[in-house]
């Protein structure tokens, strides 16, 4: 087994995961997944068939709280469209201190599951884009650069109690 698949952060993801009863497959790429077209090339897939996690921040009545949208690799988020549904003035981009301080990651890495903050294990709102249920299988990051894991759409929004929506720009 390669180094990242034991690093602390891909461990608190897949303890998420077998908290949840999810099956998956865990992958060591080689080669770095920090965009969706990398990790599409590496696992030969179609590029939808990424699960990217983006983090934004929403100004909650607690102050800044970060909204993670899943997003399918294949486009970008229309921010105008999400920050409408959720009944946000904005979404506003989150940088990589705000990204780590919120969920233990590096940009890059960034799962979907298995956040940390404060010491505590913790579930941002999540958005989950419904481009995804156009795949059986979709891959997400696991916690560090170089490892992936497989989810399904309906696991995806199971495990972080995400709100399915379409978030592509027209």
């Amino acid at each position: 087994m390669a180094q990242e698949t034991e690093h602390s952060a891909v461990k608190r993801v897949r303890s998420e995961l077998e908290r949840h009863g999810v099956a998956t497959e865990i992958r060591h790429l080689a080669d770095t997944a920090r965009t969706a077209i990398d990790a599409a090339n590496v696992l030969a897939v179609e590029v939808g068939q990424i699960a990217s996690s983006i983090v934004f921040k929403i100004d909650t009545p607690f102050g800044e709280q970060p909204l993670l949208v899943v997003t399918s690799g294949r486009h970008r988020v229309d921010t105008e469209l999400v920050a409408k549904e959720i009944g946000v003035a904005k979404l506003g981009r989150a940088d990589a201190d705000f990204v780590r301080a919120w969920s233990g990651f590096a940009i890059g890495g960034v799962s979907p599951i298995g956040w940390l903050h404060d010491g505590e294990v913790f579930q941002p709102q999540t958005i989950v884009d419904t481009a995804l249920s156009e795949y059986e299988v979709v891959w997400g990051a696991c916690g560090h650069t170089h490892v992936v894991c497989s989810l399904t759409f309906q696991s995806l929004l199971e495990i972080t109690a995400g709100t399915a929506l379409a978030v592509a720009a027209d």
